[in-house]
């Protein structure tokens, strides 16, 4: 079991499940959902829309899998991260953490070994990444820790889109490892 981060396009990664930061309607949108909606074609949002039609919308934490349609990974996690303006820090730093247990716990559901996480609420969400990067690092070491012995999940990478995301991931990862 590990955790690393790389700069890449999570777009592209050859992984079993990759995570979309995604709005509470599924529906794509901006930078890594409309990326992600963008290249998987149009079946992942056809699936997102059945979800949404099924249960409403997603609340902020939560996470659902869909396929990943033409990309390279086989799922899609959509989790809803929280928007900045909107919770005092306490608040957001407990929704963020959620959002990385909830869909470490639908790749675990869905038989994952290997997943990737674009950086959740960190763009248009107004996450202050400098906060968002040791959130994620520690709720990904302790959720893995938790689950070793249970968990299908062996590999999760912290995909980083540019170099100060993934400055503040890989201090993070010295920090608590």
């Amino acid at each position: 079991m590990g955790l690393t981060a790389v700069l890449g396009d999570i777009t592209t990664m050859k992984v079993d499940a990759i995570v979309n930061a995604a709005n509470s309607a599924l529906a794509g949108g901006g930078g890594v959902d409309g990326a992600i909606h963008s290249a998987a074609g149009p079946t992942v949002l056809e699936e997102c829309q059945a979800i949404i039609a099924k249960q409403g919308s997603c609340p902020t934490g939560t996470a659902v899998a869909t396929f990943a349609g033409e990309l390279p990974a086989t799922w899609v996690i959509h989790t809803v991260g929280p928007k900045w303006h909107e919770h005092d820090p306490i608040e957001n730093g407990t929704l963020l953490a959620t959002c990385y247990y909830s869909s470490l716990d639908v790749a675990a559901e869905v038989g994952a070994t290997t997943v990737a996480f674009a950086a959740i609420s960190t763009g248009v969400y107004g996450f202050p990444r400098e906060l968002a990067a040791p959130i994620a690092v520690s709720t990904i070491l302790d959720w893995l820790s938790q689950n070793k012995q249970t968990t299908s999940v062996e590999t999760v990478t912290l995909a980083c889109f540019d170099s100060e995301n993934l400055r503040h991931c890989q201090q993070a990862l010295v920090e608590m490892t």
